[in-house]
């Protein structure tokens, strides 16, 4: 199994993993790249060309970072990154890692529809095989439960492997059959509506409020530039974590937006009041999935709720055909998502143990050190019984 050519397979029946420096990922594979995307079994724009490059070129890498092409033939049929990561939980110990960063919300690897457990196989010999790969394998930001993952508890099955979930959170989710105003009914409080409506007559007071979404590329750049604007003058930018507080990450922006325009993933809301705008939401679509990117609003209105009024008017992709759900992007107990949306996703780590007698052991050494952590940290949150004075515990 080749590890380093970079010429895509002739053979028709050859199967192939490529492990590419992440600068050196040849021309010539994007319409292969493409077309897996297209073709995904679960979609994931973060590791599709458009995204994951700009972050390549743009963001801070790790050193070593590679992008590993799995093929079959001429066929590509799977795509993930990965880098060798210097400490796994508390320890020190070098691992191979699925790579993602700050602007990057799902580690799930692109493979062919039908062809998952394919991927997983070849992918974990190929790792089996690669000198630079050492100590066992982590898998972030998968989704629990989605064939990506339930592919690879079949093939680590089949493989006579371990494959441990170690840790796992939940995010919003937008997924129902039920059109934008009926979700909004049935699953906002009255209460909570009725607040939502007065902040919309107040804001109305102030002078026309507007709902758009950006319809062309001209369009497309400035709502761009006024998120970059937004976002700059609220906290990010007073924290520094604002993309345009660095020309890299402005770079990286303004390069994901143009590419996902350009290959129709993308959708820019604007909310504006009197012509100024003061909230914006970034989409991408990848139908039956779409991501909530990234949303910024005009601080000085936060009074009015704008990020809640846009979040409002993006319930209508429930309506948009082809939609089977939004994942949020967000952090866990996001407050102001978690009260509009009602469904979660569960996001899991997974570590796998790679081939060979030490690095087997040194698998089994780490999860028995987790299990230990998890342990002591579940006896240390458990409450404490106080008997009464009869000898009883108290209820």
């Amino acid at each position: 199994m080749g590890m380093t050519l970079l010429e895509v397979p002739k053979a028709a029946a050859q199967e192939d993993v490529r492990f590419c420096a992440a600068k050196d990922i040849p021309d010539g594979w994007a319409d292969a790249w493409d077309d897996l995307a297209k073709n995904a079994s679960e979609p994931n724009v973060f590791l599709e060309r458009w995204f994951l490059k700009p972050s390549i070129a743009h963001l801070p890498r790790p050193e070593g970072l590679r992008v590993g092409f799995v093929w079959d033939g001429i066929e590509l049929i799977g795509v993930a990154a990965f880098f060798m990561a210097r400490r796994y939980g508390r320890m020190v110990l070098s691992h191979v890692q699925t790579w993602s960063h700050y602007h990057s919300f799902l580690g799930t690897p692109l493979i062919r529809k039908g062809q998952e457990q394919q991927f997983w196989s070849l992918l974990l010999n190929a790792l089996d095989e690669a000198d630079w790969a050492d100590g066992l394998l982590h898998l972030t930001g998968l989704v629990e439960g989605d064939k990506v993952h339930t592919s690879l508890v079949k093939t680590a099955q089949k493989l006579g492997r371990a494959c441990d979930t170690v840790h796992r959170s939940e995010r919003a989710l937008l997924k129902s059959d039920l059109d934008a105003t009926a979700y909004y009914e049935t699953h906002v409080r009255k209460k909570k509506r009725k607040e939502i409506g007065r902040l919309k007559s107040r804001l109305a007071e102030l002078g026309h409020v507007q709902f758009e979404t950006a319809e062309n590329k001209a369009q497309a750049d400035t709502f761009a530039q006024q998120f970059l604007d937004l976002e700059l003058a609220g906290w990010k930018g007073k924290a520094g974590s604002a993309l345009a507080c660095l020309p890299e990450t402005e770079a990286f922006f303004r390069a994901v937006i143009d590419g996902a325009w350009r290959t129709g993933k993308l959708e820019l809301q604007r909310l504006s009041l009197a012509g100024k705008p003061i909230a914006i939401l970034v989409n991408f679509f990848a139908l039956p999935g779409s991501f909530s990117y990234k949303i910024a609003f005009d601080e000085n209105h936060a009074r009015f709720s704008p990020g809640v009024l846009i979040q409002l008017e993006n319930l209508r992709c429930l309506e948009r055909e082809g939609f089977g759900w939004m994942d949020s992007c967000a952090v866990e107990n996001h407050p102001m998502i978690n009260s509009l949306w009602a469904e979660r996703r569960t996001i899991i780590r997974i570590s796998i143990p790679l081939g060979g007698l030490k690095r087997g052991m040194v698998f089994r050494l780490c999860r028995t050190a987790e299990d230990s952590w998890a342990q002591l940290k579940r006896l240390k949150a458990a409450p404490k019984s106080v008997p009464d004075a009869a000898g009883q515990n108290d209820d």
